[in-house]
């Protein structure tokens, strides 16, 4: 046999020595279970200005295109996930329309009113042509955080910017300033006009129509306790209202947040996040 085959048997069974004694040595170590990554990836927005040549408007523009796509599963919107990537989106561009309108439509009336209305704000100071982010903005500080003063103010930011709007946006915040309305129907009707708008994108308008139906539950139910506290005095327990007769069953939310009772008023459960919670 001549050299060059000996040297290359030899190389070969040599490696097939070391493949076996590393088999035998693997099958004695225990195995590591494998590292489990909570949530989704989200870029940080200082990350994806590098990745994308300091071009922000790009960068926005991608993010937004790609949280709308994985953030909705099966007409269930990924909350936890939509509030870091859209947090991160109005770092990188707080004037992005898509990313402001999303956000009040499927953060703040679902469950995560504070982190929705944070990228209102950045949006309400960013686009000075645009009336709708200081109108959403000032709709949510009064319907969430009861801050009339806020609201008012944002409200006549939103008509100082508006085209055919500007009585509307004024008449509104006279009415917060008198509270003449009961807020939730209100919120009710201005929530079902931006399902409707939606109709061209089924997606987004079974999202906000779960929203519709959430807050058409929790009108029932302070209708309900209005009538419970006019007979009986002060709601102890949202069962009572099933116990009274006055509801066959306790409203189910689409979103399974539920209601609850709030220093005497029943409100909208919100969303618990880690790390953000009130």
């Amino acid at each position: 046999m001549r050299r060059g085959s000996c040297r290359s048997l030899l190389l070969t069974l040599l490696g097939f020595g070391v493949f076996s004694v590393a088999s035998q040595w693997r099958t004695q170590v225990p195995e590591q279970a494998l590292p489990v990554v909570e949530g989704r990836v989200v870029i940080a927005a200082p990350v994806l200005l590098t990745l994308f040549g300091g071009d922000r408007f790009l960068a926005a523009n991608l993010e937004t295109m790609r949280l709308a796509a994985t953030g909705v599963d099966w007409g269930q919107a990924d909350t936890g996930y939509l509030i870091r990537a859209q947090g991160e989106v109005a770092e990188l561009n707080a004037c992005h329309e898509d990313n402001y309108y999303l956000a009040n439509g499927l953060l703040t009336w679902g469950g995560a009113d504070r982190e929705g209305t944070e990228v209102l704000r950045r949006a309400m100071q960013c686009r000075f042509w645009d009336e709708f982010p200081a109108f959403f903005y000032g709709f949510n500080q009064a319907f969430f955080n009861k801050d009339i003063a806020e609201a008012g103010r944002a409200l006549e930011l939103a008509a100082q910017r508006a085209t055919d709007n500007a009585a509307g946006f004024r008449k509104l915040a006279v009415m917060l300033q008198a509270e003449s309305f009961a807020d939730e129907k209100l919120a009710l009707e201005y929530l079902i006009q931006q399902r409707d708008t939606a109709r061209d994108d089924p997606k987004l308008f079974q999202m906000l129509d779960k929203r519709v139906v959430r807050l058409q539950g929790l009108v029932a139910l302070r209708e309900a306790q209005r009538r419970f506290e006019t007979a009986n005095g002060a709601l102890q327990r949202l069962d009572q209202l099933v116990e009274a007769g006055l509801l066959a069953a306790l409203p189910e939310d689409p979103l399974r947040l539920g209601y609850e009772l709030k220093d005497g008023r029943i409100v909208l459960k919100k969303m618990k996040i880690a790390g953000v919670e009130e």
